[in-house]
């Protein structure tokens, strides 16, 4: 029997299993390392090495694992064992410091962007502890960061970590300039909505498309799609249901606060979405997400699909990233509060975000931007390619006011009369949601709307937290200059509406007036992924990154490389699956019926009866017609693709994918 309070969090290395496993002394400097960013002391990786591995034995673990994200997007491992073989013939258990915190790994053989050539091969792993050590299928698994012999990051959650470092440390100067002597740090804060596809797997093993794209190349509508809306946040099958809480009871005993589930619009469509963490422990948790849903799909006769648009005429696969930054990790600074001095905080804050959207808004685009986005984005709920910032009109108001010069009163939200004897009064929130806008306030927290959701949280996080973080930091050094830093306070939001308050529109973002009026506001349109890649290496992303040492040059130039790379894999693959099935099915089956056609109509002829056969006539015709210009076009696509493949460079083999196959 499943008892959530004593199973939660059961398989994950957690404070309490640290106090216990730990000497006292050593678990207090670990938790200073976690809480504060002082460096390891001498010794103490030996010490909860040897805590850790006494706790995952007692759990039933044999192994041990590096877990790290390299830049394909997944996650990668390899396992090794706690025996140590003795002359005797037995084996002892042990793990040491230098294995928790140090281990090695192929660099050349996961993606570099020419940062690493076939023949130098040797790249580093380093245990992360702001993240807890886990347990799954008998392995302890090691958060860890991903670099290369030469050091250059090889990995997402590098970058993560340093710029949480960066808004910490210049949103921290904010408070302190504007009178906040308490906070000790200020933690960017993330919650991913994750959306999925579930089919049935017998189905799904017979559509090569599906099992090798993760999508329908080929396929008709159904008769009944999500017209009537009846799918959405309806009656949940029990089938899935089973599944839903045995991907609970999973991610539960890693503590993964899996909050929330119900049915999505399209059909077959669903959403898991976990309470908030730290930045870089959501990114962790959200790859376990992903993992556990596909897994534990196959084990309920079913096929997971995490493809940002699996299946024409529906909503796509999106996933909301719920960004905020919170003081000491518990308030956030996008809360109104409920004194003058809160409401100052508040709405500086709400500022530099707006002034960071606007200013770094290709990069943010760039960071979201793959090959199944580009399917997805524009519709059915997926916001546009267009950036822009939902505020609401009451947020929008106040902002404005101070920008003409006059004093704001900040409004409250009131309440909703529902207009039914015996229902409580509603209170109504500050702003009300928009589904359309791609960075929407949601009340504390903003809601980044453009990520698909196969992609990983960490990149567009770590652009998000660099971009506010540097805004903050030009906002600090006018702040702890000025005498008057009420009036500096209110100056600098005046100057942020003027300059960036373009960038905030709260009406219909699929609408065509919208696009013509974006256009004139000079926003940036996204495009599509090839055209985004664009943004890494463009001049204002380099000197952004290199001043905060979030990436060097080098490391940029490398992962616009991989992602043109990546594009052009994705899409060779796309096509060549869709040249398979044509060869191996479709054409075949299509003679095949022709052939059926032909001798009906050569026996009814052979009858001598009078019978009219135009029907079957006109179809063999057609479908003669329709199989010719069907094989005319796989030859030309065909041609394109080898075209595509004999480019000499990344960035005009990713060109000739997009505009030629």
């Amino acid at each position: 029997m499943f008892k959530l309070q004593d199973e939660y969090a059961s398989y994950l290395f957690t404070d309490s299993a640290m106090k216990k496993y730990l000497p006292d002394e050593t678990y207090k400097q670990l938790r200073s390392t976690i809480e504060e960013g002082k460096p390891l002391a001498k010794g103490l990786a030996d010490t909860v090495a040897n805590g850790m591995k006494d706790w995952a034995i007692d759990n039933g673990a044999t192994h041990f694992t590096h877990w790290f994200q390299p830049m394909t997007g997944y996650t990668a491992e390899k396992h090794d064992s706690f025996i140590n073989p003795q002359s005797d013939g037995g084996v002892i258990l042990s793990f040491s410091g230098n294995e928790l915190s140090r281990g090695e790994s192929d660099a050349s053989s996961f993606p570099s962007g020419g940062l690493r050539a076939t023949f130098e091969a040797r790249g580093y792993t380093t245990w992360d502890c702001t993240s807890p050590a886990f347990i799954k299928d008998h392995t302890l698994y090691i958060p860890t960061c991903f670099c290369s012999f030469t050091g250059e990051s090889l990995d997402k959650k590098t970058p993560l970590l340093r710029s949480m470092s960066v808004i910490s440390k210049n949103a921290l100067r904010v408070l302190r300039a504007l009178g906040d002597t308490k906070t000790q740090k200020v933690v960017s804060m993330a919650g991913a909505e994750q959306e999925y596809f579930l089919i049935d797997k017998e189905t799904a093993s017979k559509r090569l498309d599906i099992i090798t794209c993760g999508r329908t190349l080929f396929g008709a509508r159904p008769p009944k799609g999500q017209e009537l809306d009846d799918h959405y946040y309806g009656n949940i099958d029990e089938k899935i249901l089973k599944f839903m809480r045995e991907v609970d009871h999973e991610l539960w005993r890693l503590g993964v606060p899996a909050k929330t589930e119900h049915n999505e619009v399209a059909p077959a469509q669903h959403e898991l979405a976990s309470v908030y963490s730290s930045v870089n422990i959501s990114c962790d948790q959200n790859q376990l997400v992903m993992e556990t849903l596909k897994k534990t799909a196959l084990r309920h006769g079913l096929f997971c699909l995490l493809h940002e648009k699996p299946f024409a005429g529906v909503n796509g696969s999106g996933k909301h990233n719920n960004w905020s930054i919170a003081a000491d990790g518990e308030e956030s600074l996008f809360s109104q509060g409920s004194t003058p001095e809160e409401n100052e905080r508040f709405l500086v804050m709400l500022a530099a975000v707006i002034w960071a959207v606007d200013e770094y808004a290709g990069l943010l685009c760039a960071s979201v931007a793959s090959a199944g986005n580009d399917c997805r984005l524009g519709g059915n709920e997926a916001p546009p390619t267009v950036m822009s910032v939902f505020l609401g009109d009451m947020l929008t108001d106040v902002l404005g006011e101070i920008q003409s010069g006059g004093k704001s009163v900040f409004r409250e939200g009131g309440s909703i009369k529902v207009g039914v004897t015996g229902i409580p009064k509603l209170p109504r929130d500050i702003s009300d949601r928009n589904r359309t806008s791609p960075f929407a306030f949601t009340g504390k927290k903003f809601e980044f709307r453009m990520l698909g959701s196969s992609a990983s949280i960490a990149d567009c996080n770590t652009v998000i937290n660099t971009a506010v973080g540097d805004v903050l930091g030009k906002i600090a050094d006018r702040l702890e200059k000025a005498e008057d830093k009420n009036e500096e306070a209110h100056e600098i939001i005046r100057e942020v509406m003027k300059k960036h308050g373009k960038i905030i529109f709260n009406g219909n973002n699929y609408s065509k007036e919208w696009a013509k009026e974006a256009e004139e506001r000079g926003l940036v349109n996204m495009g599509d992924a090839v055209e985004a890649a664009a943004q890494i290496i463009a001049t204002p992303a380099v000197e952004l990154f290199e001043k905060y040492g979030i990436f060097t040059r080098k490391e940029l130039e490398a992962r616009y490389e991989i992602r043109l790379e990546n594009y052009s894999k994705r899409c060779k693959i796309e096509s060549e699956t869709l040249l398979c099935i044509l060869k191996r099915s479709i054409i075949p089956a299509v003679i095949e019926y022709a052939g059926v056609l032909a001798k009906n109509i050569n026996e009814i002829r052979q009858t001598a009866i009078a019978v009219d056969i135009s029907i079957q006539a006109a179809q063999l015709k057609e479908i003669s017609s329709l199989l010719a210009a069907l094989k005319r076009s796989s030859h030309a696509l065909g041609k394109a693709v080898a075209a595509a493949q004999n480019e000499g460079i990344e960035y005009t083999r990713a060109h000739a994918y997009r505009d030629k196959v």
